[in-house]
């Protein structure tokens, strides 16, 4: 398949994209693609902007200078991310001006609110953003935990057909893997300092919320991405590839998942 245009008598456009097919500019994406497409991006934007707001209200929580720098780059690499990709949004006439207002990306609910996979207020966060962190170590587990997710979920990304965005996504790709690193080797300290009983509880605490980052087992949007090539693995495969990669990871610190 190639990045051109497909013409009236061609193949179908959902077929053409279905079947590997790419896009490579806006104006030859149909309107609902479009649609899915800034969806998509929004998402990723509002999760980039409020996860590294929340985690720059972390970096003097950390112990030492070494955490504060590690913490201070992920933050400062997670808003590059999301300019990256407000740069692809502006192709398509969004209006990416707004984000250079001041937004409420810190805000938090309260701990023990419950929102499953719902949107809430007036950005498009994944909604494992709005919980507040409980410290430094709490803030380090949700880390590796939404980290690994990040990871595949961008990696499925990066394989959609809009060609511009997956050349995006596959950029920033191995700075979201050295995050999720980052966050492994906080995680490993703060197991030899302090035991797991902490980050155990924050495991416990972290992962039903990371989980619903991945959206239903049945869900219809997952179809229409699919047939517009915009996403390949259903959500349930994905679930499993991060419950097994994460579960990998933490045995070796005494850690259950």
């Amino acid at each position: 398949m190639t990045s051109e245009s497909v013409s009236d008598d061609a193949m179908p456009i959902d077929d053409y994209l279905a079947e590997g097919g790419k896009l490579s500019a806006p104006e030859n994406a149909p309107p609902r693609y479009r649609a899915e497409l800034l969806r998509l991006m929004a998402s990723f934007v509002d999760s980039e902007m409020a996860g590294a707001s929340g985690f720059a209200d972390m970096i003097n929580a950390a112990p030492g200078i070494e955490a504060r720098i590690a913490a201070a780059k992920i933050t400062a690499e997670k808003f590059a991310h999301a300019r990256r990709i407000l740069t692809v949004m502006g192709d398509f006439g969004a209006n990416v001006a707004r984000y250079a207002e001041h937004l409420p990306w810190a805000e938090r609910l309260p701990r023990d609110a419950d929102m499953g996979a719902k949107r809430h207020g007036g950005d498009m966060r994944l909604s494992v953003f709005h919980y507040p962190f409980a410290g430094w170590a709490d803030a380090v587990v949700m880390n590796v935990l939404m980290g690994r997710a990040t990871v595949i979920q961008l990696t499925e990304a990066a394989d959609g057909s809009y060609q511009p965005l997956a050349d995006a996504f596959l950029e920033i790709l191995p700075f979201e893997v050295r995050h999720a690193e980052l966050g492994e080797e906080g995680l490993k300290r703060i197991v030899q300092a302090d035991g797991t009983a902490q980050a155990q509880a924050s495991i416990g605490y972290w992962t039903p919320r990371v989980a619903a980052t991945f959206g239903g087992v049945d869900s219809g949007r997952f179809e229409a991405l699919k047939r517009f090539g915009l996403r390949r693995t259903p959500n349930a495969a994905l679930l499993d590839q991060w419950h097994a990669d994460v579960r990998a990871r933490l045995a070796p610190l005494g850690l259950n998942f």
